[in-house]
C-alpha cells in the first residue's frame, strides 16, 4: 500500500516537473548547445574552424576592455549591495514601520528604464543638477566618473531586493537564540557575529548569487544614455555583444558567449561548494 502511495506521488511530482523541465531543455539547454556548435564555425558559410574564433575574441581589445570592465565593476558593486543591504536590514528590524520602508526599498526596481535615464541626464549631464549644486561644468558620463555613475545607479536600483531578502532572514532567526545570548552577557556586537551572521548565511548564498547575475545585466540605462560607445571605463560586455549583434559577427559573439557562461557556472558552482563547506564545518 506504501509503495503505491509513493509510486502516484513521484508520479505527480514529475508531472508537474515535466513542463518546466522541458521549457528548460527547448529554450535554454539547446540554444546553448547551437550557440556551443557555432563558436567553431564561420558566420556565413558554416565552415568549421576550430578554436580560431575563441583566439580572435581574445585577441579582440574591445573583448578585453568589457571582460575587464564587468569585472571591475562586480568586485566593486558586490560587496557594496552586501554590506548596505544588511545594513539597512539590521536598521529596518528596529523600526515599527517595517513593512511601509519594504515597500519603499523596492519602488527602485519598479521604475520604468526611460524613467531613470531621463533622472540620469538630469542629475549628471553637463548642465545637470549636480553640476548646477557645485558650480561646474562637467559632463561626467563624458569622463571617468562615468564607471562610478553606473556604480550609483545599479546599487540603488538593487538595493531594495537585497534589503527585504536580508530582513527575511533576520525576522527568521529564533527570538529566543538572542534572548539566551543577552542573558549571558553578550553585547549586541558579539549577538550580530555569532547568531545573527552565521544563521543568515543560506540568506547570503542568495542574495550573492542573485546580485553576480545581475551584475552582469547592467546595459539598458548606460546603453539609453550614452549610446552604443560609451567612455571606455563603462563599456561592459553588453555593449560589445550589442555592436557585434549590429554587425552579424555571430561567430564570435557564439565563441565569447561560451566563454563567459562557463565562468558564470563555475564561479556559481564554486560558491556552492564554498557554503556547503561552511555548514560541514558548522
Amino acid at each position: 500500500m506504501k509503495k503505491k502511495k509513493w509510486n502516484k506521488s513521484r508520479r505527480a511530482f514529475l508531472a508537474f516537473l515535466l513542463p518546466s523541465f522541458l521549457g528548460v531543455v527547448f529554450f535554454v539547454l539547446l540554444p546553448f548547445l547551437d550557440v556551443f556548435k557555432r563558436s567553431f564555425t564561420t558566420a556565413i558559410t558554416g565552415e568549421f574552424v576550430g578554436i580560431q574564433n575563441y583566439v580572435t575574441v581574445y585577441e579582440n581589445r574591445a573583448f578585453r576592455l568589457a571582460v575587464g570592465n564587468t569585472l571591475r565593476f562586480t568586485l566593486v558593486c558586490l560587496p557594496l549591495l552586501l554590506v548596505l543591504g544588511l545594513l539597512a536590514a539590521l536598521l529596518l528590524t528596529n523600526m515599527k514601520q517595517a513593512q511601509l520602508l519594504k515597500s519603499f526599498f523596492l519602488l527602485p526596481m519598479a521604475m520604468p528604464a526611460a524613467t531613470i535615464v531621463l533622472i540620469w541626464k538630469m542629475t549628471f549631464s553637463e548642465s545637470g543638477f549636480l553640476n548646477r549644486l557645485l558650480s561646474a561644468h562637467t559632463d561626467y558620463m563624458g569622463t571617468s566618473l562615468a564607471f562610478w555613475v553606473l556604480v550609483f545607479s545599479y546599487v540603488w536600483k538593487n538595493l531594495g531586493y537585497t534589503v527585504v531578502l536580508w530582513l527575511a532572514g533576520i525576522l527568521a532567526i529564533p527570538e529566543d537564540y538572542i534572548q539566551a545570548a543577552k542573558v549571558d552577557g553578550a553585547g549586541k556586537v558579539r549577538i550580530f557575529f555569532s547568531i545573527i551572521l552565521p544563521q543568515l548565511k543560506g540568506c547570503m548564498y542568495t542574495i550573492t548569487v542573485l546580485s553576480f547575475l545581475n551584475s552582469f545585466k547592467v546595459f539598458r540605462e548606460s546603453y539609453l544614455v550614452s549610446g552604443a560607445y560609451p567612455h571606455e571605463s563603462m563599456y561592459l560586455l553588453q555593449h560589445l555583444f550589442n555592436n557585434w549583434f549590429v554587425y552579424l559577427e555571430l561567430d564570435k559573439m557564439a565563441a565569447a558567449a561560451v566563454c563567459i557562461g562557463i565562468v558564470l557556472l563555475g564561479v556559481i558552482l564554486f560558491l556552492e561548494k564554498l557554503w556547503e563547506e561552511g555548514d560541514e564545518e558548522r
